[in-house]
């Protein structure tokens, strides 16, 4: 059964939606303020936090997917320069280093303007996307930060898809 089917459809607002789709997944979540949500979604590299929150100004569902990285100072060049190598792949989101946070942050804005009511199955696929995405650069990214290996190389990691399980 699709997500969707079990959902009326009726106007909810979008955090009510994403807060519905928390408790079906059964992801932990705090409902911040009535126009934001954050949870933690597991991962297979690690947990990720992951906060939605809703514009009413821009009709926008803001997506922020972070995790915890410390670079050492010596190391930002590489990583920023991964970050642009990795964004030029992703055609929805982008990636950044909060260096005063010391965040990697996975970045999307769902535009709902219009009056446009996003989906069940849409929302979901927003989070698992952003999920995937962190899940799929990590490993790079901590070549680059931790392995000290170049960019180019380390990304090789992260395009060479697996098939099958060992």
């Amino acid at each position: 059964m699709a997500l969707s089917e079990q959902f009326l459809q009726e106007d909810l607002h979008p955090i009510d939606l994403v807060e519905h789709i928390a408790e079906h997944h059964e992801w932990e979540f705090d409902r911040i303020a009535d126009d934001q949500i954050a949870m933690a979604v597991e991962g297979q590299w690690r947990t990720y936090s992951i906060t939605l929150a809703w514009s009413d100004y821009d009709e926008t569902l803001r997506l922020i997917c972070s995790f915890e990285m410390e670079p050492p100072q010596e190391r930002l060049p590489a990583l920023y320069k991964t970050l642009n190598a990795v964004n030029d792949k992703c055609w929805a989101g982008a990636f950044t280093f909060w260096e005063e946070q010391q965040l990697m942050v996975y970045r999307y804005g769902l535009v709902l303007a219009g009056g446009q009511i996003a989906s069940p199955d849409q929302v979901d696929t927003l989070i698992r996307a952003a999920v995937l995405s962190c899940e799929r650069y990590y490993p790079a990214v901590q070549l680059v930060v931790w392995g000290e290996q170049e960019p180019a190389q380390a990304l090789q990691v992260a395009i060479a898809e697996a098939y099958g399980r060992a």
